[in-house]
């Protein structure tokens, strides 16, 4: 029976059955007023899709109701079918709805129907555009790598990766979960050999090569048959791409060989990377993993010849067999221990390849390799030694092992040839010459002399980087000579050595004329400009002229020599020594004017501090050879120095020509030169010049006129010398009788004395006034010392200087406390002032402290007063000297 809502609902729809509101009202309607069945629903639905068969909104809410309601339900229930059967109905009209086909394709799935699940999704991509294509590949991906079916989900995959190529990494993720190796390997190589490949995770080429080499060299077997992957070549182009992983890389191909049993193929390629390699990092991977592999096959076969020994032992028959085999294992163990033994002493030779592969111009790698192969044959020939000691050999495996140094030192020598041919000298590293030095030794060293000298020559045509390595050759060429007493031919090498070449000079003069120059300096710097080979400068190099001029002195003759040496000096080549040698050789032949020359030559093309020994050898000579008998030159030839001479030499030179003055000319000269010296030295010296001045001018002239000297210098020193100095002017005086300038001098120093650091200043002024002053001048000096020590109040020390400072002062008061009268004196001074301070402080009345306070400010500003102008001070203290009147005393 049908319910009210329901008749008037089929009225309507009977009046117009296409109108989809009407239909879905009475869908609505049938939920919401009547529980009604599943069944009669359907029924409505039927009907309405009957009139209405591509309305997507009545087929999806269709199909919704029917799967929602298979809750609960068994897989084998007849609704499940009638489901599949209504899905394909809706497609006839829906197949364009991607939803449909996503719904349906999803609940084939959940079903387990794998033929049909794959087939529907089949159908959905063949009816759906490829645009709407995305969503269903990610729901076919999921299904199909779950399922089960490898060969199904690798087809699959294959198909999406032709409408996302994008997807292969994770395509290479489930080979390698399924352990599909090959065809992982294949995936790869269509990636790395696609350059404009753009992996969706982010990674590199690099990474993606070292995924594919460790694929590849783990499973070997998988990929060894493949025709499309050349694993060899996989490898190799990797190498030559990626320069950082060299190592690794040649490791796993090493591995790949090794997995597959090759290992002859993977010794090869051991070896091969260890001689192509070109940085240590890459070289140590690749050695320590060849020398594990080689211990590890050795180990594997000591294992196996102990098994055969036991299983000899065990049975008895097959006597020979065993034996045979038990000889050829411990045959080819042997041979294994002495390949790793070979390997492991070979490993420095071979790392110095690895070095000069990276730089073949490494001057220094090109030594190390030499004496690699000298002390590898040093060892070899000391183990023979020590097992022919042992074994009592004869004197056969004497000449073996000098056949095998005679063989190490050839090596050697190759080695140098090798280096001399591949070192470019622009662009080496190290001394070039070097090597062809060290060639030449070794022939010399043998003995052969020829070989020696032919290599010596053929070095010194070599262009160098700088002059310095040319001159090295020379004097190496020169000084083998010399060993083999072959000192003429040595003479001859370096006088060659010291000529210009004829074709530098040729250069020379044409650049000259073409630019028009023709002053020598201009020449000379022609000669410098571009163009000009090493060789162009050896003859102006001082190491060539130097050992050149030691044996012209020692084989050549006077005039050779002085020829020699005249050239030099002409290049201006000549240091200041071959000048000082010159002038020796000259003199020690009595041509002492020609030493002059020399002398004055030398002086005129150095400047200090390169001249001051040949100043000092030539004032020296110049006064031993003529004394006082030349006075006006010896006096010229002081003034020459002493105008150019630096602070820091100035004190020697002056001093030396005010001693020449004194033995030879006046006093009085010999007093100004050393007033000039007091502004010529620095001003660190500058105390002690001035101290030899006054001695030299007391000594001369008396102690009176020394007075000028020492107010001078108080007045131009620094504060530091100047108290001090004061301290010594003051002793001057005191000596003299002079009390009262004695006080004002040393009154006028103490104003550059800090109480607290300066204690043995004040100490010193307290014992003079101990000595020869009387209770005034006693409080005199104590109201300077506190006017001082107000004045430096602001002013901070370091605690070395404090430390320093309390050091003297402690030393000044132990000498003091040995004046037992002067301690005495003093102290009861200091008590009978405290007390009479203390009493009139008691009874004056306030305005007379007032009046007193301001007294003694003006006190205590005419001592300031007297210390600027110590000669006002001297005055006033004669004026007082009949009356003596307290400073201190209160007005009361």
């Amino acid at each position: 029976t049908m319910q009210s809502h329901e008749l008037q609902f089929e009225e309507q729809i009977a009046h117009n059955p296409f109108h989809l509101k009407l239909w879905w009202g009475y869908l609505e309607a049938t939920r919401a007023k009547s529980k009604g069945s599943a069944r009669k629903r359907y029924l409505v639905y039927e009907r309405a899709l009957k009139h209405l068969p591509r309305s997507y909104k009545l087929w999806h809410a269709y199909l919704n109701e029917r799967r929602n309601n298979l809750e609960g339900k068994i897989i084998t229930s007849d609704s499940y079918q009638i489901l599949v059967n209504t899905y394909e109905r809706a497609l006839v009209h829906m197949h364009k709805m991607p939803r449909i086909w996503l719904d349906y394709c999803e609940f084939l799935s959940s079903i387990h129907r794998g033929t049909e699940t794959r087939k529907a999704f089949d159908r959905a991509l063949q009816a759906l555009p490829i645009t709407q294509h995305q969503e269903l590949w990610n729901l076919y991906i999921d299904w199909v790598t779950k399922y089960g079916v490898e060969e199904t989900a690798i087809r699959v995959y294959r198909r999406f990766l032709m409408y996302y190529p994008a997807s292969r990494e994770s395509f290479v993720t489930y080979l390698e979960e399924i352990e599909q190796y090959e065809e992982a390997a294949r995936q790869l190589s269509i990636c790395l050999n696609d350059e404009h490949y753009v992996s969706p995770s982010g990674q590199t080429p690099h990474q993606l090569w070292m995924k594919l080499c460790d694929i590849c060299s783990t499973h070997p077997e998988c990929v060894v048959n493949s025709a499309s992957i050349d694993f060899d070549a996989i490898i190799r182009s990797g190498i030559a791409k990626f320069s950082d992983e060299v190592g690794r890389l040649w490791n796993s191909l090493a591995d790949y060989f090794i997995r597959l049993g090759q290992f002859e193929r993977a010794r090869d390629v051991y070896e091969e990377a260890i001689n192509s390699v070109t940085t240590v990092r890459d070289f140590s991977i690749v050695f320590d993993a060849y020398v594990k592999v080689e211990e590890s096959i050795l180990t594997a076969k000591i294992r196996l010849l102990q098994q055969q020994r036991q299983e000899g032992d065990d049975h008895t028959d097959g006597e020979d067999i065993d034996a045979t085999n038990i000889s050829e294992s411990t045959a080819d163990i042997n041979m294994r221990l002495a390949r790793i033994e070979f390997l492991m002493d070979k490993r420095p030779l071979l790392l110095n390849s690895v070095v000069l592969r990276q730089n073949p111009h490494n001057v220094h790698e090109w030594h190390k390799r030499a004496k690699l192969f000298k002390e590898g044959n040093n060892a070899i020939f000391s183990n023979k030694e020590n097992d022919s000691s042992k074994d009592n050999v004869d004197d056969s495996e004497d000449e073996e092992t000098k056949k095998l140094k005679e063989k190490n030192l050839q090596k050697a020598i190759l080695t140098y040839v090798e280096a001399v041919k591949t070192v470019d000298p622009k662009i080496c590293t190290g001394k070039l010459s070097g090597l062809w030095l060290a060639l030449a030794s070794i022939y010399e060293k043998k003995g052969d002399l020829e070989n020696a000298r032919f290599t010596m020559s053929k070095a010194t045509e070599v262009n160098y980087k700088t002059v310095e390595e040319l001159a090295n050759v020379w004097c190496g060429w020169a000084e083998m000579e010399m060993r083999h007493d072959e000192f003429e031919r040595a003479l001859q090498i370096m006088q060659q050595a010291a000529t210009e070449p004829t074709m530098s000079a040729r250069r020379r003069k044409a650049r000259a004329v073409a630019q028009g120059k023709g002053h020598e300096d201009e020449v000379a710097a022609a000669l410098q400009e571009g163009g000009v080979v090493t060789a162009d400068r050896l003859h102006k190099n001082t190491k060539v002229w130097s050992l050149y001029l030691d044996l012209e002195e020692s084989l050549g003759t006077v005039e050779s020599c002085r020829a020699a040496y005249d050239r030099v000096i002409e290049l201006k080549a000549a240091s200041a020594q071959m000048c000082l040698n010159y002038a020796t050789f000259l003199e020690e032949r009595n041509y002492f004017e020609d030493s002059f020359r020399v002398y004055e030559k030398a002086v005129s093309l150095f400047i200090f501090p390169q001249v001051k020994p040949i100043w000092l050898a030539y004032l020296d000579k110049f006064i031993a050879r003529y004394s006082g008998t030349k006075l006006e030159r010896l006096r010229d030839l002081f003034e020459q120095a002493v105008s150019a001479v630096p602070q820091e030499d100035a004190a020697e030179f002056y001093i030396k020509y005010a001693k020449a003055e004194e033995q030879f000319g006046l006093a009085r000269h010999a007093v100004v030169i050393y007033d000039r010296a007091t502004k010529a030295v620095p001003p660190g010296k500058r105390l002690d010049m001035y101290r030899l001045y006054a001695k030299k001018v007391e000594q001369f002239f008396g102690v009176t006129k020394s007075r000028p000297v020492y107010e001078k210098a108080v007045k131009e020193l620094d504060d530091e010398s100047s108290k001090l100095l004061c301290l010594e002017f003051a002793e001057m005086e005191r000596r003299l009788g002079e009390v009262d300038r004695a006080r004002a001098i040393l009154q006028f120093g103490s104003q550059f004395s800090d109480p607290r650091r300066d204690g043995f200043y004040w100490k010193a002024w307290r014992e003079f006034e101990e000595q020869h002053g009387n209770e005034d001048t006693f409080r005199d000096m104590l109201r300077v010392q506190r006017s001082v020590e107000t004045a430096f109040s602001q002013v901070n020390y370091l605690a070395s200087e404090m430390m320093a400072g309390e050091h003297l002062d402690v030393l000044e008061e132990a000498n003091m406390a040995t004046d037992l009268d002067a301690m005495s004196r003093y102290a009861e001074l200091e008590a009978l002032d405290r007390v009479q301070k203390q009493a009139l402080i008691d009874a004056a009345p306030k305005e007379t402290l007032l009046a007193a306070g301001q007294k003694r400010k003006a006190v205590d500003a005419q001592m300031i007063l007297d210390q600027l102008n110590p000669e006002k001070k001297l005055s006033r203290l004669d004026e007082k000297k009949e009356t003596v009147v307290n400073a201190e005393e209160l007005d009361i």
